[in-house]
């Protein structure tokens, strides 16, 4: 059967994106839906550009080159694709084919102009919408001229734009193929665009509507400000009418040019009110079609509307599915977790599973359901404060929320319901062998959990992990582990009170808590000091180390001069936190015993920035300096009026934070370890269904949720297109930003900070840790990536439990995401770092190498000239 590779709009539907692109796959979905009007067209399919390539010389080895640059190197991207489009550019388009097209063309009418647009495989996708990579004609006439704009947007596809964003989202040029749009030219009185959702806050339920006169280039190319419109439930709710004082209209011998508005109409609306909420009703019906939010492209001729292009929204966060129509408020888990990248779809599932709270997956991130604590008074006021003692950008999102009429619907308190059964718990003594009886229990779980999984296999092993994760969940409530938790984070924020009002001074438990004994997370630094101080003496572990790659290198390291001693350290140092890595709540993600090259950087950086011994002195001067500190605080507070008791609470807190706040840490450990006990057996039934073709390798089991791989390993069947559309879905989230609260109609808010104690032009933030440093910003999002100097301060998105063993060397911490008891804070004040966290875009705004000044009691961050 012949290939066709003309089709009319009429026959395509937005399936065929293969065959006609993105944009034309819209366009042929848009001509189905009743009552919309799409000018007529046709398509050049992605088989005529095929075989036009397939004539292009050296195009192969063209574009190994391209895919080889880096996405940086503009020169080599913009010589090596110049030459590509200009290879095609010149390539005569086979006759059948200019047959094929001029009929088509004869088809729209007599001498008909016509807009001539690209469409490519990777645009206007859910996941992608390439918006503007590619390049459109407009009012193109004439058959000669449309087959030589045609070429021209087979060439677009290797504009210098267009490569980069293709090769910094990760889309080989090969599997991208273009096709061409050629459609009636539409000659307007107005044009714009439409959102079904509103693009900046991302209400679902507000529409957006630009428009200005003439054709919509003005406004796509910047020329002339549009007029807006916002419409919620076909009411105008607000609306911006601009001053438009160019318009870009067609000529008749074709082409366009920008022409000036009469000056009588440049503040006259483009549109009517009622011509705004018509089109937005048909953006609804579009919208509905589609099945999500979308960017539509649209002209306004004689009162009645064409719709020239529609593509998905990609920038707006998915909102979490409730089931019902009822207003949700959601609270992000991640900002919490300090770890707000996506999560595969078993890492949230596993989550979910372990979590004591129910959950809600949306943009690979998970949330909270805080709606009903919201609506009943009492328990509103008692999350805002938990949940602003910890983030005040949260608390401050949720009030925007609430001063929302009747978003929030308010409800009573529950009844009072009589005090738990047994009574209250009896008070928590002061006792370190409270912490050790903890420890001891979890250390006993843990083992028993890693003793009886090994026997387990196949459904058996899944019916065990449920069980276990139960087992799980009963660890985390322990309620002495949660009084334990609580008795430390109290007598923190009560030291900071007290101590602010009776002796005028900030974050004062910050130097309280210097070296406070028993935190696993301070401890692995410290630890990984005692490491590089085996490795230090024998240069040549350090030059083998410094060109390393293999993970499976400690063997090759035992070979060496002092390599044994300096395995055998390692080795010691995964068996007790191998378990750890960045991004730990992802099961999915590889742990340090599965990926030893990541600590290297760090070790070598210790090696590099530390005398022998480090690991000791550190502790001993920071508990040296808490000693110094209370004694301070005391002798200070007995010189005011009831000093003595003054001082003999403060001793008494002093004496419990430090007894309890080390234990804060401990919890996640033992999730973390657990985790790891649960990704290996997991990992083994993925690599037998792998050994088997059910899968095509073992980590594509990520992609399955914990029900999902479960199904799995009972049936020998796995959905691969299911996998691959996950895998899209995956690599799509990471240019998402999760917002700390999203509510069901799409909103996302971040919060702020509302404070005017900051000097101008510094960036406001969370004080977590008390002091002011001055260095070099040290710009790092991967763990791997840091090459640290003393004094250097780091600037990172977020850090959780794995990032500590790079405090050792720092001299201050800025991140965007953290709140005072989140794991960073608490590490930063073990080891006494000025620590600014909650600094929003902190990693776009401080470059890297820059001289900042962070001031770890007050909260703000200057960037020095």
């Amino acid at each position: 059967m012949t290939e066709q590779y003309v089709l009319g709009l009429q026959e395509i539907d937005e399936t065929q994106v293969a065959v006609v692109g993105g944009k034309g796959a819209q366009l042929g979905g848009l001509s189905r839906i009743d009552g919309i009007s799409v000018p007529g067209g046709f398509c050049v399919t992605t088989g005529a550009f095929r075989r036009v390539m397939a004539q292009v010389p050296s195009t192969d080895e063209l574009l190994d080159r391209l895919s080889r640059a880096d996405p940086d190197d503009r020169e080599t991207i913009r010589t090596l694709s110049a030459h590509i489009r200009r290879a095609v550019e010149e390539t005569a388009v086979p006759d059948d084919l200019a047959v094929a097209i001029t009929r088509a063309v004869s088809g729209l009418g007599e001498d008909v102009a016509c807009a001539v647009r690209s469409s490519a495989t990777a645009e206007d996708l859910p996941t992608a919408s390439f918006a503007g990579q590619q390049d459109t004609y407009l009012n193109v006439a004439g058959p000669e001229a449309i087959l030589r704009h045609v070429s021209r947007c087979w060439a677009s596809l290797f504009t210098e734009r267009a490569v980069i964003y293709r090769q910094r989202n990760g889309i080989d040029h090969r599997t991208v193929h273009m096709a061409v749009v050629v459609q009636r030219m539409v000659l307007p009185d107005a044009s714009g665009i439409l959102f079904t959702a509103d693009p900046v806050t991302g209400n679902r339920n507000v529409a957006t509507v630009d428009a200005g006169f003439g054709l919509g280039e003005a406004l796509v190319s910047g020329l002339v400000n549009p007029d807006v419109y916002k419409v919620r439930d076909d009411e105008i709710v607000a609306r911006t009418i601009a001053a438009k004082q160019r318009a870009v209209h067609a000529l008749p011998a074709g082409g366009t040019r920008e022409v000036t508005v009469d000056s009588q109409r440049q503040e006259q609306p483009a549109l009517t009110d009622a011509q705004v909420v018509r089109l937005v009703r048909f953006g609804r019906r579009i919208e509905a079609h589609f099945g999500r939010p979308q960017d539509i492209e649209w002209c306004l001729v004689d009162d009645g509307f064409q719709i020239v292009q529609s593509r998905p929204i990609t920038t707006l966060f998915p909102v979490p599915e409730s089931g019902d129509q009822e207003n949700h408020v959601y609270v992000s888990v991640g900002h919490g977790q300090m770890m707000t990248d996506p999560m595969k779809p078993l890492g949230h599932s596993m989550w979910r599973l372990t979590a004591m709270v129910p959950m809600h997956e949306a943009g690979g991130r998970l949330f909270v359901d805080v709606t009903r604590r919201l609506a009943a008074p009492t328990s509103r006021a008692g999350l805002l404060d938990v949940l602003g003692k910890g983030d005040p950008l949260i608390r401050d999102a949720l009030e925007t929320v609430l001063d929302r009429d009747g978003f929030v619907p308010t409800l009573p308190d529950a009844g009072p319901g009589g005090p738990p059964a047994g009574g209250p718990p009896a008070p928590l003594e002061t006792d370190p062998a409270v912490v050790t009886r903890l420890i001891e229990r979890s250390e006993r779980s843990v083992a028993a959990l890693e003793r009886d999984i090994r026997t387990k296999s196949g459904p058996e092993l899944f019916d065990f992990l449920m069980e276990a994760f139960e087992e799980h969940k009963r660890v985390l409530s322990d309620p002495l582990s949660i009084q334990a938790i609580m008795a430390g984070m109290e007598a923190t924020w009560w030291l900071n009170d007290k101590l602010l009002e009776w002796l005028g001074e900030k974050n004062a438990a910050d130097t309280l808590t210097l070296s406070a004994p028993g935190n696993i997370t301070s401890e692995m630094g410290l630890a990984l000091l005692d490491v590089a101080d085996v490795i230090r003496p024998h240069p040549e572990l350090v030059t083998f180390l410094q060109g390393l790659e293999d993970d499976g290198f400690l063997d090759e390291l035992a070979k060496l001069p002092g390599g044994t001693e300096a395995r055998d350290a390692i080795e010691a140092y995964l068996d007790r936190y191998g378990m750890r890595c960045v991004g730990e709540i992802d099961i999915t993600r590889p742990r340090w015993s599965e990926r030893p090259t990541t600590l290297v950087p760090v070790i070598l950086d210790n090696v590099r920035n530390f005398e022998p011994g480090a690991a000791e002195l550190r502790f001993e001067q920071g508990r040296q300096r808490a000693q110094e500190k209370e004694q301070d605080v005391l002798s200070r507070l007995r010189a005011l009026p009831d000093g003595e008791q003054k001082a003999d609470e403060t001793k008494r807190m002093i004496d419990r934070v430090r007894t309890f706040i080390g234990y804060r840490e401990y919890p996640k450990y033992g999730i973390i370890s657990r985790y790891f006990i649960y990704k290996q057996a997991l990992l083994n039934e993925a690599g037998s269904l792998a050994q088997a073709g059910v899968l095509a390798c073992t980590e594509d089991a990520f992609y399955l949720t914990f029900q999902e791989l479960r199904d799995a390993v009972s049936s020998r069947q796995v959905d691969d297109r299911l996998i691959r559309e996950r895998k899209d879905a995956f690599r799509s989230y990471h240019a998402l930003t999760p917002p700390r609260v999203l509510t069901s109609e799409g909103d996302a808010l971040t919060g702020a900070y509302r404070r005017d104690d900051v000097p101008a032009g510094a960036l406001v933030g969370l004080p977590v840790s008390a002091g002011t440093v001055e260095g070099r910003a040290r710009v790092v999002l991967d763990m791997a990536d840091a090459d640290l100097e003393a004094g250097d301060i780091l600037v990172t998105a977020f850090t959780d439990p794995s990032w500590s063993p790079l405090f050792v060397g720092i001299a201050g911490l800025v991140t965007e995401v953290g709140g005072l008891m989140t794991h960073g804070a608490v590490i930063a004040r073990e080891y006494g770092l000025p620590a600014v966290v909650g600094v929003e875009q902190a990693t776009r705004l401080i470059r890297d190498g820059q001289r900042i000044r962070v001031h770890g009691t007050d909260g703000y961050v200057e960037i020095l000239p």
